[in-house]
């Protein structure tokens, strides 16, 4: 998975170039992620996301990252659905963003904001300017907000799972499923935490958990994981309407 996983014509943003780049926003049109089975999760996320999803972590590019599962096959989104519409209560920051994204540059710690210049809401007709006299425009600059407090809460995250792994919290989650048509799905590859190592952990790690507020994101982690079964009734709920 990478940052761009849906982005099929992604550019950097620049006044020159874009100048006369207009914006018709598409909050209700979610057919981008169709077929995007999890998305990358912000630590601060876990809360509401846990309500909805299995969070789960992953390897990705070297590095190990939380996500959001939103299906059980691949490219299999159970909370997109045929109108393009979201399925759910909670649509996680890294949809959210989406036709913006900050991509990183050739120099170390710059990036930049790029958009997928395939969103069919841009055009240089009608719509919201980006731009304005060389400048950004309320509607951009609340998207670039949005893109950087979104790349602050990540780098926090990437320190949460750095401290997970310090203590070597992770353990691999090889899982059989049993669906209802008598299908087996295997879910692996993928990393929940370890409780019976949570719990071991000394006094004083467990103590900088609590403090730094990333104790509640691991149990949020755990408790989603009951999430699984709501994927297994969806995906067998959609397999019954296809064969209907």
């Amino acid at each position: 998975m990478t940052s761009l996983v849906f982005y099929t014509k992604p550019v950097g943003l620049n006044t020159s170039e874009h100048k006369d780049l207009k914006i018709v926003p598409r909050p209700d049109d979610f057919s981008f992620a169709t077929k995007t089975n999890s998305v990358i999760l912000a630590g601060v996320e876990f809360t509401e996301a846990a309500k909805e999803f299995p969070i789960v972590f992953i390897e990705a590019g070297g590095n190990i990252v939380p996500v959001a599962l939103l299906g059980l096959r691949k490219e299999q989104n159970l909370f997109v659905n045929e109108e393009g519409s979201w399925n759910g209560r909670f649509i996680p920051a890294f949809i959210r963003r989406y036709p913006f994204v900050l991509s990183e540059t050739a120099e170390p710690g710059q990036r930049m904001v790029c958009i997928d210049e395939g969103f069919s809401g841009f055009s240089n007709d009608k719509g919201e300017p980006l731009f304005a006299d060389g400048e950004t425009t309320p509607i951009l600059q609340q998207s670039i907000d949005f893109l950087e407090e979104y790349q602050k809460q990540y780098m926090r995250t990437e320190l949460f799972v750095q401290r997970l792994r310090d203590n070597d919290l992770l353990m691999s989650l090889n899982a059989e499923i049993d669906m209802t048509d008598g299908q087996q799905l295997s879910l692996t590859g993928l990393l929940i935490v370890d409780e019976k190592k949570l719990l071991a952990l000394d006094d004083d790690k467990a103590l900088a958990l609590f403090k730094s507020g990333e104790l509640a994101w691991v149990y949020c982690h755990l408790m989603s994981m009951g999430n699984l079964s709501v994927l297994v009734d969806k995906t067998a709920s959609l397999s019954n309407t296809t064969e209907t």
